[in-house]
């Protein structure tokens, strides 16, 4: 029985997985979308989920915090052009998201071993979803002028409503 144990070892020793995530995690920020398996894709989310936070909050916080921040990220990511990115362009992007930074849609399975494919990419790069949300902010509403106009129009047959 498995109680309790909510890693998914994915078939491989601890250093060879979390070398595997830290490689995928850094061709993620890098290409901002990756096709991996299902299982991948879901341990990857798991991982790189708590790194993009500690990126956002950087921002936020003292000098001190920014700088922890950037150590605790580089010690899992290892790659130094990754954590830049990160904390840069990717934190800017994620800034006023609460969570929920990657989506994982799944592609079907791959041709050799019939494996679950699917696509891991993070939510605010992704131009198609996006461009028909960013359209859709703040409208200016021009009925209320029209109201005002109608008004008396609805308050003459009230009238004879009431002569009557």
């Amino acid at each position: 029985m498995r109680h309790g144990k909510k890693v998914n070892h994915l078939g491989r020793k601890k250093a060879h997985r979390v070398a595997m995530l830290a490689n995928m995690a850094c061709s993620l920020i890098e290409h901002k979308r990756i096709n991996t398996t299902v299982a991948k894709a879901k341990a990857l989310k798991q991982f790189v989920e708590p790194l993009i936070t500690k990126a956002k909050v950087e921002n936020n916080q003292t000098v001190e915090k920014g700088t922890h921040n950037r150590r605790v990220v580089f010690k899992n990511l290892r790659d130094k052009y990754a954590v830049t990115e990160l904390f840069g362009q990717v934190a800017e992007k994620v800034a006023d998201r609460p969570g929920g930074y990657t989506r994982i849609i799944k592609l079907g399975t791959r041709l050799g071993d019939n494996a679950d494919m699917a696509m891991i990419e993070l939510v605010d790069f992704n131009e198609l979803y996006n461009a028909s949300k960013t359209p859709a902010k703040k409208t200016t509403r021009r009925s209320r002028a029209k109201k005002t106009e109608d008004a008396p129009v609805s308050e003459a047959p009230a009238e004879t409503k009431s002569e009557e």
